[in-house]
């Protein structure tokens, strides 16, 4: 498989991620069925930020139609088949967890049109999550969809407008 810096094109930037401000919420990822992706449950800031961003999200992602879902949730989203997944307010990632066995601080990033996204390879495809705003937001795209990362430029619009960047 090749590295995430040889799957991002030149345009955006990749990162370190220790150069870029994180939250501080706590961290995990779980890929959904048919049935679509497992629903988190944020609170506060992150709640409400997520809430409208679920209102801003876009019809179309990568050329792919958004999907009803089964929980239907203001914290998830999915477009296409098989599905790009959005989930809004999930936990910290650990890699972005000092004292987790998998922290990281030099973890990949990108920024692409204003938002920056932890860049993580999984089996079949990428795992983004949004990170230096008031909540942390996961895209997971399918190997399908190569360059995975191409279906960012579509979802930053409206996370620029609906979730805050955090105050240092």
């Amino acid at each position: 498989m090749r590295s995430a810096h040889e799957r991002v094109p030149r345009r955006w930037s990749v990162l370190p991620l220790a150069l870029a401000p994180v939250i501080t919420l706590a961290g995990c990822w779980s890929s959904g069925d048919s049935a679509g992706p497992a629903v988190p449950s944020p609170s506060g800031k992150a709640a409400g930020a997520c809430r409208a961003l679920h209102g801003e999200l876009p019809g179309r992602v990568n050329a792919e139609d958004r999907a009803e879902l089964d929980p239907a949730s203001k914290y998830t989203a999915a477009w296409g088949d098989p599905a790009i997944e959005l989930r809004c307010g999930v936990p910290r990632p650990e890699v972005l967890t000092p004292g987790s066995e998998h922290y990281n601080p030099l973890a990949d990033q990108a920024e692409v049109n204003g938002v920056h996204w932890l860049i993580e390879p999984r089996d079949g495809g990428y795992r983004f999550t949004a990170t230096g705003r008031d909540a942390f937001v996961e895209v997971t795209v399918p190997d399908d969809y190569a360059p995975e990362i191409g279906a960012l430029p579509d979802l930053a619009k409206a996370l620029r407008a609906s979730v805050p960047k955090t105050e240092k």
